[in-house]
């Protein structure tokens, strides 16, 4: 399946290169709520509440009352995980808060299991470098994403891998990498980071994996 993603920043729907570089922004929120209304699932991303600089709750309001939505970007507490289901979002998108000196806070995966429930839960796992990053992408851990899902497997019930060295790029993703994250866990797991073509969708398909795809749809190089 592939699903869409939308990348909010300073009031805008964004596309950065490796989580950095602008690359594109629209102010014309109707027009991609449109584009998108046929998938069965979207991914929304508040990029300044990851960065600890800022929210856009009143986009995310109106996006989840309009799209089916998965959310995420700042969920660092039950507290706040609460907040955004109660705009709408089918599902939360929690990182950082799940790890703490280099490994998984298995303590706060089971606060925001048993607070909000392992179906409600997805857990976001990025890699870079072959190790997993969070924070926004600017702190490296010593654990592979690989060790990170088999350890928060039991709170959750999907993961989020992305493969930081090519998001952004649309230069295709490591196969490699996402079918290790598959092969490691029971969990459903969605892809993302680079994936640009059909082919990688189909394929990434046949092993049971969802695409996540932000920049190949925004600027028309897939359709």
């Amino acid at each position: 399946m592939l699903i869409p993603s939308i990348d909010l920043q300073s009031g805008l729907i964004v596309q950065l290169v490796q989580g950095e570089e602008l690359a594109l922004s629209s102010a014309d929120v109707d027009h991609w709520i449109a584009r998108f209304s046929s998938y069965p699932k979207v991914q929304l991303i508040d990029l300044d509440a990851a960065k600890g600089v800022g929210q856009n709750e009143p986009l995310i309001r109106r996006i989840c009352s309009s799209l089916p939505c998965r959310v995420g970007g700042g969920i660092r507490s039950t507290d706040r995980a609460r907040t955004i289901l109660s705009m709408g979002a089918e599902k939360v998108i929690v990182g950082s808060a799940l790890f703490r000196d280099s490994a998984v806070d298995v303590d706060a995966a089971a606060r925001f299991r048993d607070v909000i429930g392992a179906s409600r839960l997805i857990a976001a796992v990025d890699s870079r470098g072959g190790r997993v990053v969070v924070h926004g992408w600017r702190t490296q851990l010593s654990i592979t994403a690989v060790e990170a899902v088999q350890a928060l497997e039991p709170f959750v019930s999907e993961f989020l891998y992305t493969h930081v060295d090519s998001e952004g790029l649309m230069q295709g993703t490591d196969m490699a990498a996402i079918r290790a994250v598959k092969d490691a866990t029971r969990a459903h797991v969605t892809a993302a980071g680079g994936i640009t073509t059909q082919e990688e969708i189909d394929l990434l398909h046949t092993i049971g994996v969802d695409s996540v795809v932000g920049m190949a749809l925004y600027t028309n190089r897939l359709r």
